[in-house]
């Protein structure tokens, strides 16, 4: 019986190539699984037609993007996930998504083989592989751009000589990924970290140094969940695309940033995230809000862990399961409104309020109606100071050691 390799396809050159390549190199049959995340771009059927016309056997298109909204993005608003407390994650949350439909579509198919466009430099390759690891670990993996060193060049080559219906005259000098919580583009110039990135990078914002008026969202939450903008109802996808649309409008989101990556480099990328941005923002103003001190304290640290371990491509390890659950429960009261101006490039909180609310104004205020009592104060501080005081008396005696 023909093997079957189930193929990540994005519908461009290499993975285009990568059909009639892995049935030359392994005799398999290539079945195409094109993912909808919300990217835009080409007509997903159009995608879909273009890997028959390449040589797939089998071609599948997946509307995942209320998916990848709803159990993706979410969980990272609700972890207000930013690795290197910057990066929203574009590239990362996708590919366990992208793992879990492969694993399917092999079980459809009977595919015994998956193959990925990845290069061994990227954090992709341990993605998908770590992914297929947990899910499917009787899969052989192949990685065409890795396993076999093949470059661009040769895709081009490869693609001419067999007729195929690619046009490979566009060559873009940029590394383009994208999605429904942003963009990511490396790359070209930008390798050479001291050139200031271009105008031409950006398509989900707009310039934020050209003159507009502010706009001003309100973004509801229930338990961590943004369900309502401006007081329309919302899903988890609606709520990204319609503030990917306000605040890329106003320039939000935009990050220029060198990045630690898995392997071992530093990789420079320019990102656009102006959705992700702006609900991250607003959720983690709610969350001082409603959240107790010491499991906000805490909390914080789970957040960081949990944008490691996504962004190691660990979303189904252990550990990211259990952080999961701590992150669920301190999400419960974290409900309520909070209001952002948008404009110049940045989401601003100027308002909040929440029937969960931690905030006392009797407490908090240095007015007539303080209900704090301040007599309380001296002897707290003197108590808290205690063994920082017992400490230096003891390092006077011994002779500041």
């Amino acid at each position: 019986m023909t093997e079957r390799v189930v193929l990540a396809y994005s519908g461009g050159l290499d993975t285009s190539v990568a059909i009639p390549y892995l049935a030359e190199q392994t005799g398999a049959e290539v079945i195409a699984v094109a993912v909808d995340l919300g990217q835009g771009g080409e007509d997903m059927n159009v995608i879909r037609q273009r890997a028959l016309d390449c040589g797939a056997v089998e071609s599948e298109v997946v509307d995942a993007r209320d998916e990848f909204a709803a159990e993706y993005c979410l969980p990272a608003i609700r972890a207000n996930a930013l690795y290197l407390d910057r990066y929203p994650l574009v590239s990362a949350l996708s590919r366990p998504l992208i793992v879990k439909h492969l694993v399917a579509a092999a079980k459809q198919h009977g595919g015994t083989i998956v193959s990925h466009g990845c290069t061994g430099k990227g954090n992709d390759q341990v993605r998908f592989e770590v992914g297929l690891g947990a899910l499917a670990p009787d899969l052989k993996i192949i990685a065409p751009a890795r396993d076999f060193a093949w470059t661009r060049d040769k895709a081009i080559a490869f693609a001419e000589e067999k007729g195929l219906p690619i046009d490979v005259s566009a060559k873009s000098p940029y590394s383009i990924d994208q999605n429904l919580w942003g963009r990511a583009v490396e790359t070209g110039f930008l390798e050479d970290i001291w050139n200031g990135p271009t105008e031409d990078l950006y398509s989900y914002t707009a310039d934020p140094s050209e003159p507009r008026d502010a706009d001003e969202v309100v973004i509801t939450f229930d338990a961590g969940v943004p369900v309502a903008i401006d007081g329309e109802t919302v899903t988890p996808y609606q709520a990204v695309l319609e503030l990917n649309r306000r605040a890329g409008a106003q320039g939000v989101g935009r990050l220029d940033m060198v990045e630690d990556r898995l392997v071992g480099i530093k990789s420079r990328e320019v990102y656009e995230a102006p959705g992700a941005i702006a609900l991250i923002t607003a959720h983690q103003e709610l969350e001082a809000v409603t959240v107790e001190r010491d499991l906000a304290r805490f909390k914080r640290g789970v957040d960081q862990r949990w944008g490691e371990l996504v962004y190691d491509g660990l979303w189904f390890s252990p550990l990211k399961k259990a952080l999961d659950a701590f992150i669920d429960d301190a999400q419960q009261h974290v409900s309520g409104e909070v209001r952002l101006t948008l404009h110049g490039g940045r989401a601003v909180v100027t308002g909040r309020r929440s029937e969960a609310s931690l905030y006392d104004f009797g407490m908090a205020t240095y007015d007539t109606g303080d209900t704090f009592d301040q007599s309380l104060a001296k002897g707290f501080v003197q108590l808290w100071g205690l063994p920082s005081k017992l400490a230096a008396a003891r390092d006077a005696r011994l002779g500041g050691a």
